[in-house]
């Protein structure tokens, strides 16, 4: 269910940018606000690509550098 959200106070230049970025896609300035908005709440924040990346890592083997340079090596022949 979409909602409707009130911004106060926004800058004349920020909302005049918005405006003519908006124009420039081709979409009005609340089309595209609402794109943004949207790719705003998908991406990640610092913190949550930090932990994921954290527990992406626990699943990779815990070799030392000599290993993987061997195994580089090894490849290479």
């Amino acid at each position: 269910m979409a909602v409707t959200i009130t911004v106060r106070n926004v800058p004349d230049e920020v909302r005049d940018e918005l405006a003519a970025r908006a124009a420039r896609s081709g979409r009005s300035l609340q089309e595209y606000l609402s794109i943004q908005l949207r790719h705003l709440a998908e991406t990640p924040s610092a913190a949550e690509a930090i932990t994921r990346a954290r527990l992406n890592a626990r699943s990779y083997p815990d070799l030392s550098m000599d290993e993987i340079v061997e195994a580089v090596h090894g490849a290479r022949r």
